[in-house]
């Protein structure tokens, strides 16, 4: 009943805060609609800890570097975006060009700063568009947030950390912090919330830049991984246990490996 409730609540407000942007879309400036998303955040927090039961507990904002800075997080749950955007100003994020195929997203996507990817031009398009997005958020003097597995994580598993992170910091010059999550526990992948409790985001040490890629990559991973799993058993009450290693599901598929599934899902 809770789940039905929350899916209810988590449209309609989409739909009223859609609305509410409408006449700002074609207003000089980016404020207001970057109000309205910031109010919009909010509120899916309140529904989340009224509706669906799921308390939001933020660690370590005290790391959070001054200026800019790139934010590389754990992606559990469609609610990981909700639970970061509000706890950050100037925010922007990094998404895939599927979001403008929905009526006014894309215009909304351009007020909030957004770093749109091709997605379907191909890799000098894909890495064109990250360019421009960046050179734009750095001029910006803005935070950007992005998933550097790329996929939606199950619980207990991880994708490998992808390397346009590193990228992106390089070109930025900028500090990239870590944050790890046990929000799947509570609200897994794309499903509905299913569970009662206290969802952690949690800002890990910054990682500085000018780091050789392959010990950057090692140390995100390690920190997010290890952090992630401790916050997972603090939820579930069981040992903590490091995440295991899968590949990217194929495209438009969804990754749901368990011990009987996980060797099909490796050859997929």
């Amino acid at each position: 009943m809770r789940a039905a409730l929350f899916q209810l609540a988590y449209w309609l407000l989409s739909a009223l805060y859609v609305l509410v942007s409408l006449p700002f879309l074609a207003w000089p400036g980016h404020s207001p609609v970057r109000a309205i998303i910031r109010s919009y955040t909010r509120a899916m927090n309140l529904a989340l800890r009224h509706i669906a039961g799921i308390r939001k507990e933020v660690r370590g904002r005290e790391r959070l570097p001054e200026g800019a800075f790139v934010i590389g997080a754990k992606h559990q749950s469609w609610g990981d975006g909700f639970l970061i955007y509000p706890e950050i100003k100037d925010l922007a994020f990094v998404t895939g060009d599927h979001l403008e195929r929905f009526p006014l997203v894309g215009g909304i996507l351009k007020k909030l700063g957004a770093i749109v990817i091709d997605t379907c031009g191909g890799g000098e398009k894909k890495a064109s568009s990250l360019a421009n997005g960046m050179a734009r958020a750095k001029a910006d003097g803005r935070r950007v947030l992005i998933y550097p597995e790329g996929h939606l994580a199950p619980v207990g598993y991880h994708f490998r950390y992808k390397a346009g992170l590193w990228h992106m910091a390089e070109a930025m010059g900028v500090p990239v912090v870590p944050v790890a999550t046990n929000l799947g526990v509570f609200w897994q992948q794309q499903e509905s919330p299913r569970r009662k409790g206290t969802a952690v985001i949690e800002f890990l040490d910054p990682i500085p830049p000018g780091l050789p890629k392959d010990e950057f990559l090692a140390r995100l991973t390690d920190a997010i991984e290890t952090r992630t799993a401790e916050l997972v058993a603090e939820a579930t009450g069981e040992p903590a246990r490091r995440a295991t290693l899968i590949p990217d599901p194929p495209n438009g598929m969804e990754a749901s490996p368990s011990p009987d599934n996980l060797a099909a899902f490796k050859k997929a």
